[in-house]
This record gives structure tokens, sequence and C-alpha cells, in this order.
């Protein structure tokens, strides 16, 4: 049943949904047009994700507020880690440390129930706009790739993680999360730096990461081109003139 809120703050506005303060609650507010399905999965995840005892807001209810349906978590009291790295450039690379550590911590875990990243990345290549030898190709190279059971975050960037005044981080955000190969999870989240206009942060971020996790590079850039293939089908025209780019940038074998 619809039941109508009065929102204390609007935490944060997204394509097709917005996050408003609720009290001691945060709730994400999708649009009439969203589908209910999606919304449903994001739930899923999330509950899914909770039992692996990740620092993650607490999923409490999914409801219909004013015909539109939504999702309420635990309100988690803070700032981002993007916030405090804007705000503390001299301690970016701690930061960006603590980023590296708590994407590994994700990878750590296992959720034998969540959708697979393979099957996932395999419907948007072929949802994506790019010609059937390109299509096939990435589809080889998909099926060649190790399958592993890691979790993998799918939007693993600083502004989704929160760190409290305590200093605890909490991650957020799960609606993209899958099991399979953690080197597509950092993948994505270099090309998300690169399509925010912050490629130097990326190579950084990128050396750091296969650094402290002993990850060839070569093996992280091999799966380039699946994902931003995969991104292609949801970015707007300029971010898919990108992200065609890095499907063409790496020869196939």
């Amino acid at each position: 049943m619809a039941k109508k809120v009065q929102f204390d703050e609007i935490l944060a506005v997204r394509a097709q949904k917005t996050i408003y303060r609720d009290g001691d609650t945060a709730l994400k507010v999708f649009d009439e047009e969203y589908s209910k399905a999606n919304v449903l999965n994001e739930a899923l995840n999330q509950a899914r994700v909770e039992e692996t005892g990740l620092h993650i807001p607490r999923l409490l209810e999914v409801l219909m507020v004013d015909g539109k349906w939504a999702i309420r978590t635990e309100f988690i009291a803070g700032k981002t880690l993007q916030q405090l790295m804007t705000e503390q450039p001299e301690r970016f690379e701690e930061y960006l440390e603590q980023f590296v550590d708590l994407q590994m911590e994700v990878h750590s875990k296992e959720a034998p129930l969540l959708n697979k990243l393979k099957d996932k990345m395999n419907r948007k290549i072929s949802e994506s706009a790019f010609d059937a030898t390109t299509r096939y190709e990435l589809h080889t190279r998909l099926e060649g790739m190790p399958k592993h059971k890691k979790v993998c975050h799918g939007d693993f960037n600083p502004s989704n993680i929160i760190v409290t005044p305590e200093g605890i981080p909490y991650i957020l955000d799960w609606a993209h999360a899958t099991q399979g190969n953690a080197s597509a999870d950092v993948a994505r989240t270099y090309l998300l730096f690169c399509l925010a206009d912050r490629a130097e942060i990326g190579e950084q971020y990128l050396q750091l990461f296969c650094r402290k996790s002993d990850t060839a590079m070569q093996y992280i850039q091999k799966w380039m081109p699946i994902v931003a293939a995969s991104q292609s089908v949801k970015g707007n025209a300029e971010e898919r003139g990108m992200l065609k780019r890095w499907v063409n940038v790496v020869d196939y074998e």
C-alpha cells in the first residue's frame, strides 16, 4: 500500500531516482517508469550482500511512496570518500589506499545467490550497438576469461562510500552487484574514473590495486573492452564515444 512520507532532506539526485533522509533512515525513491523488477533486484542484492558481513546500510523495507517504488535502508551519517578526497587533498593517497583496501575486502567475500557477472556482461554485449563481428569477438573473449565467484560491486567509486565520524567506511548502492571475476570490477572502476575526466587518478588507482592485490595489469586490461561494451548500453552519446575507443583499443587474440 502506497504511503506519503515527510522527508527531512534530499541526500542525492541520480538518474531516475532521488534519495531522501527520513529520520534515521534513507529512502531511495524511483521514478514511476522505473522497472519494478530492477527495484526488487536491487533490494535482493542488498539483502544478500548484507549477509557477507561487509559494512553496508541495512535494508529495512521495500515500499511504495506516492505511487512510486522505494527502498528504505538505515541512514549512515558521514562524508563520502569523494568529499574527503576533495576537502583534504593532502591525504589523497591515504584515502585512495583505503578505497583499494575496501574493494579488495568486497572481493574477498562470496554470495552464491547473486546474479553472475558473466551472464550480465553477455546480455549487455548483445544489447550494445556494436556490429555483429565486434559482438562476436567480445562474447568469445568473455567466454575465455577465468570463472570466479567473488562479490563484485559493479559501481565502485569514491562517492559510493560513506565514512562515519568514527572513521568506519560503509559501501552504498548495490544495484549492480554480481558474483564473478574481481578484475572486471576493477576495470569498471578504472573506466568510471576515465569517464569522469579523472584518467590520471584512474591510472594511480589501477597501479595501486595491481600492486596491493598482486594482479598483473595486463590481466585487468583484457577486461577493458568487455566492460566498456557493457557500460556503453547505458551511457550517454559522449560516454559511448569514449567507450567505443576502449572497445577498439585492445587487440583481440
